[in-house]
Formats: structure tokens, sequence, C-alpha cells
């Protein structure tokens, strides 16, 4: 009698499984594409200068949305509830609420409810589709086939890269240097919390009041000395929580990756 097969075939290995730095860059690239498209239809069209974010992100978000609940993988990607955080582990987040502290103490313009309520939302947004993209999917992808260090490096250096589109606004090349560098210390910073915590909600709401106080905040302003501060509590953030990994260099949580810090 012949004997019957009932091996179950293994799932197939996912693209980003097979090509991960692949991946990473076709995301990336996709994203930029999307703002250019967006920016160069806001300024042949003269439209507002939030219309270029709102253009390409909007779709972005309602994709991101669509795909994580179909693929049910929200959890995956740190979307899991405050509480799974240790208490003590909540006092890494406190140099980014001083951070919020001095961006604040710049203080605000006037503003109408009607703005402000725009500004609620386009913030919220940013941050959404700036914190899965960047520390979720990249991140996540990076986290499975490198090492911590280069999964955190490579995802800074990218959301990075990103604000280079900044340029095209006129600011000067000190302002766009330095808000290069705050890209990337903050996206270290926030990488190094997802490995440390697993969870990307606290990301999403300091990108988010930190966007909208800065939205809400007073106009014409240069780099000041207080950015200068805020780059410093950034970097020796970011050293704090590589000292508090390599204490404890092993990563569970994150995509079952155990990889350690280099």
């Amino acid at each position: 009698m012949k004997a019957q097969a009932n091996q179950v075939n293994p799932s197939p290995a996912r693209f980003t499984d097979k090509r991960p730095v692949l991946s990473v860059v076709m995301i990336e690239l996709l994203l930029l594409v999307a703002m250019f498209v967006a920016g160069a239809y806001a300024t042949i069209q003269e439209l507002s200068y939030t219309a270029p974010v709102l253009i390409a992100f909007i779709p972005i978000s309602i994709v991101l949305i669509a795909c994580l609940t179909w693929k049910k993988s929200w959890g995956r990607y740190g979307f899991r509830p405050l509480s799974t955080i240790p208490a003590r582990n909540w006092m890494y987040y406190l140099p980014l609420a001083l951070a919020l502290l001095i961006v604040a103490l710049n203080g605000f313009r006037s503003f109408t409810l009607k703005e402000a309520m725009f500004f609620v939302f386009f913030t919220l947004m940013v941050g959404f589709v700036e914190e899965t993209v960047y520390r979720g999917l990249i991140l996540h992808i990076l986290l499975r086939h490198k090492s911590v260090t280069a999964a955190v490096l490579t995802s800074s250096l990218l959301f990075s890269v990103t604000h280079v589109l900044n340029m095209l606004s006129g600011q000067s090349a000190e302002d766009t240097l330095v808000q290069l560098v705050y890209a990337l210390l903050t996206g270290a910073a926030l990488a190094l919390l997802i490995v440390k915590n697993h969870n990307i909600i606290p990301l999403i709401i300091y990108h988010f009041i930190h966007n909208l106080i800065q939205f809400l905040g007073q106009d014409g302003r240069g780099v000041s000395v207080w950015d200068y501060v805020i780059l410093i509590i950034l970097l020796l953030h970011c050293l704090w929580l590589v000292f508090s990994l390599k204490k404890n260099p092993a990563v569970p949580g994150v995509s079952g990756s155990t990889k350690e810090m280099a």
C-alpha cells in the first residue's frame, strides 16, 4: 500500500527574510519617491508647506494600517500595551521628556483652535508613519538578520537622510546640518529604546508631541544654543542606552532576535 505523505510544507520564506537589505532600500526609496513626487506636485500647484506631507503620508498611513491589520502584525512591530514596559525602564524616557521641555520653553505663537486641531492630526500622522517605517518595519527587518548595532545605525542614518529634503526649503546650511544630526541622534535614541522596551507607542507619542510643539512654536527661529543642548542630551541618552544594553545584551521580544550590541 502506497504511503501517504502527510508532511506539512513549510511556509515560504518572506521576501524581507531572503533579501533584508534590499527590502530596507526599497522601503526607503519608496518613501523618498513619494515625498519627492508630492513635493513637486505641491510646488507646481502652489500649495501650502504642509501639502507634500499630507499628499504622501495619508495614503502611506492607510496602507500601513491595512497591512498591519490584515497580517495581524501590530504586536510584531511594537504596538503593544504600555503595561508591557517594566516599571523601572520608564526612566529611560526621561531624557526625551527633558528635550521636549527645552523645545517648549522657546514659547508658542498665537493660533486658532482650527489650526491647532489640524496640526494635532498632521503631527500624529507624521509620528505614526515615520515611527512605523523606521522603528517598526526597517528596524524589525534588520534586527532579524543583523546585529543590534547595525540595525540601529542603519535605521537612524536612513531616518536622517530622509530629512535632507528639508534642504529644499531654503534654510541655511547650519540649520540643515543641525537638523540632520538632530534626526540622526533622535533616530538612534528611539531605535535603542524599542530594542530596550519592545514598544513603539511611547516613540510615536514623543514624535507627535515634539513636532506639535515645533509647529505651534515661535516662527523664524534659527539655530540657538538650546538646539546644541538638546543634541548633547540626545548623545548622552544614546550612550546611556548602549551601556544599559551592553550590561544586558540579549534582546528577546524583538522578532526573536538575540543578537548583541557589537
